[in-house]
């Protein structure tokens, strides 16, 4: 699913009772423009708009190399074989996913803040559905 995801939304049962936002941006070693771009533009919202957020746990953001042997547990688990930009909402031990790659792949290098714009308001949508 590298650079060709479809939004998609997909349940799963956690143990983790407790409720909270991740964004995690997937990548490979070797990485384009439009990789770092997704990154940089996600980072930058989330510093901007939800900083308290941020600080307090409720949203947390990672980056993960799936070249890594490590990290091949949760890239198998994402789906993601190269770069996957996903929200995952934890919401009383239910995790649900929300994969932005195809968004952040049309968005991130784009001139004008679309990027940001619907990267926000998808933050938003999670957030209100804890």
């Amino acid at each position: 699913m590298a650079c060709n995801g479809n939004a998609q939304t997909d349940e799963q049962s956690s143990t983790d009772k407790s409720s909270f936002v991740q964004v995690i941006d997937f990548h490979t070693t070797h990485r384009c423009v439009t990789c770092k771009a997704i990154e940089n533009g996600a980072i930058d919202a989330l510093n901007k708009h939800f900083k308290s957020e941020l600080d307090a746990g409720t949203i947390t953001f990672q980056t993960i190399n799936v070249d890594e042997e490590s990290n091949y547990t949760i890239a198998e688990e994402f789906e993601a074989s190269g770069t996957a930009l996903f929200i995952n909402i934890v919401s009383n031990g239910v995790s649900t996913k929300v994969d932005l790659t195809q968004f952040g792949f049309m968005n991130a290098t784009s001139d004008d803040d679309s990027f940001e714009k619907g990267f926000v308001d998808e933050i938003n949508k999670a957030l209100n559905s804890l």
